[in-house]
């Protein structure tokens, strides 16, 4: 009955990793192999065919870190994400508020505010790239019926950061909208009632019942946001090429420029490793926020 039972078990095993090992494979050719040569690389002195001279240890590192072009690229992408995160995450929750009440003519209003999930970056860009126009764009008319002086969007230093961070914030709406729509529509009414007999204010309603009721699904929109933020690429490339003079040549955009175009192959893999890291550390900062707050509740 015992040897029954361990064949059985030793079947069950063997025919587990056999369904995984499909995944395993992907996984290995799509994601780990090109993860370990990327390091690899990043400690390559490459050629312009990107392969590999001669062992440099991490000489590519230190060249980053001393560079001041990477530099601009590094600091300019952190208030990207910062802003471009912020910005999503806030209007995103204000529209999903509004849609989730039950008023006649909603369900447009929550189609409208969703629709740009159905948009490609390439054609969301180009969409913006008229926009910004400044002899035929939107934006050139409103200033002009305004009377205000015209803003090159596109060519200035600071408003083509602003312009690359509105585009994005367009783009990400409709998904962190639909999500977080759902977890507000998912909260039990009868805690808003129970509120309602209690007096409570539209305020203390959101801090005590709406904003812990969908911790999780903020948390969720926070960390796809945010690495969606630090792999834009699309916008930069088709609204500003990363100019002017470095001031929207975000990290990916950067690691392109390197790969591609300058042909120095270790310095973008260089890049590649340290904006890995980068993500993973965000990451595992708001893990950690999310479980200090989920402790704290739990204490409460």
């Amino acid at each position: 009955m015992k040897k029954t039972s361990n064949l059985k078990f030793r079947n069950q095993l063997v025919l587990g990793w056999l369904l995984l090992l499909p995944s395993f494979i992907i996984l290995g050719i799509f994601v780990f192999y090109p993860m370990l040569k990327t390091f690899f690389l990043s400690t390559q002195l490459t050629d312009l065919m990107g392969n590999p001279i001669k062992f440099i240890g991490f000489k590519n590192f230190s060249n980053l870190f001393t560079s001041d072009s990477f530099m601009t690229s590094f600091t300019i992408t952190l208030i990207f994400v910062f802003f471009s995160t912020l910005l999503t995450l806030v209007l995103a929750y204000l529209m999903a508020m509004s849609a989730s009440q039950k008023i006649m003519g909603i369900a447009v209003f929550r189609t409208m505010f969703s629709s740009t999930m159905g948009v490609s970056v390439t054609v969301a860009s180009i969409l913006w790239l008229f926009m910004f126009n400044p002899q035929i764009g939107m934006f050139s008319k409103i200033l002009t019926f305004l009377h205000l002086p015209q803003i090159n969007f596109l060519s200035d230093p600071t408003w083509s950061l602003v312009a690359i961070i509105g585009t994005t914030v367009w783009m990400n709406l409709g998904f962190a909208f639909l999500i977080l729509l759902g977890a507000i529509q998912a909260i039990p009414q009868d805690l808003y009632q129970v509120a309602d007999l209690d007096g409570a204010s539209w305020l203390m309603r959101l801090r005590k019942i709406t904003i812990p009721a969908t911790s999780p699904t903020i948390f969720f929109v926070t960390v796809v946001t945010l690495i969606n933020a630090f792999q834009t690429f699309g916008q930069v490339d088709i609204l500003t090429s990363g100019g002017p003079d470095y001031h929207t040549n975000l990290l990916v955009y950067a690691i392109y420029q390197d790969a591609f175009v300058n042909h120095s192959v270790g310095r973008a893999s260089a890049q590649s490793v340290i904006l890995t890291i980068i993500i993973m550390l965000f990451t595992m900062i708001q893990f950690y926020v999310k479980n200090r707050k989920g402790a704290n509740y739990a204490n409460e």
